[in-house]
């Protein structure tokens, strides 16, 4: 069942226009096999207000892939920005910046694409994987998804089964997996049964990573 998005708890936020706080507040997790996770919540304020910006605006897509010898729709909307192309809102332009000065030493490189995925209700989901096309197969790298809209869990656990870490994500949560993460771990936006508001997730990738 679809419900509408409902604001933040955050005061202030719901219609604010959308802007970026400091990443000093980033906070990192260690997990297993050199893998990490750095976590800053409400990063983006206004977020409501790009969430609808987006919502509106962006030429989402549904997909159909092979899945088990059949063809199956990908259960949410999906839009991609690669390398110098135009982004459907300057605020998305201004965080992969910020996370590329942020992450410049760690990382080695800039955060060069922006792929969207909307959540459109709790039917709509992500199934275990990890961002092993290309280099993150094979290369430690990062990974950075900034959340607008309704929160959902996010869900993360070690390769081949383990523990599962919970992070739920939304209205301007930012989540960043780096290490050895998209080789070590996986996650996962799994389905909703209850009624629960959509979300667009917006993740940075360096050159070559997919």
């Amino acid at each position: 069942m679809s419900v509408p998005l409902q604001g933040s708890l955050f005061a202030g936020d719901e219609g604010a226009p959308p802007s970026l706080g400091s990443l000093a507040g980033l906070r990192r997790t260690p997990l297993a096999h050199g893998a990490w996770v750095d976590v800053l919540p409400a990063w983006c304020g206004g977020a409501d207000k790009l969430f609808q910006r987006l919502a509106r605006g962006v030429p989402w897509h549904a997909e159909r892939r092979t899945m088990y010898d059949r063809m199956v729709d990908v259960p949410r909307l999906l839009k991609f920005y690669g390398e110098g192309e135009r982004l459907p809102d300057p605020i998305i332009g201004a965080a992969r910046d910020a996370l590329s000065r942020h992450y410049a030493a760690e990382l080695g490189e800039p955060f060069r694409t922006a792929g969207l995925c909307y959540y459109r209700d709790g039917r709509d989901s992500v199934a275990w994987h990890g961002d092993r096309i290309g280099r993150g197969a094979t290369e430690d790298t990062m990974v950075a998804i900034l959340s607008v809209g309704a929160a959902r869990p996010l869900l993360l656990r070690p390769r081949g089964g383990g523990p599962i870490v919970r992070h739920a994500l939304g209205h301007g949560d930012l989540i960043v997996m780096g290490g050895s993460c998209q080789r070590t771990w996986e996650h996962a936006v799994p389905k909703i049964s209850r009624a629960i508001g959509p979300r667009i997730s917006i993740q940075f990738r360096p050159r070559g990573v997919s």
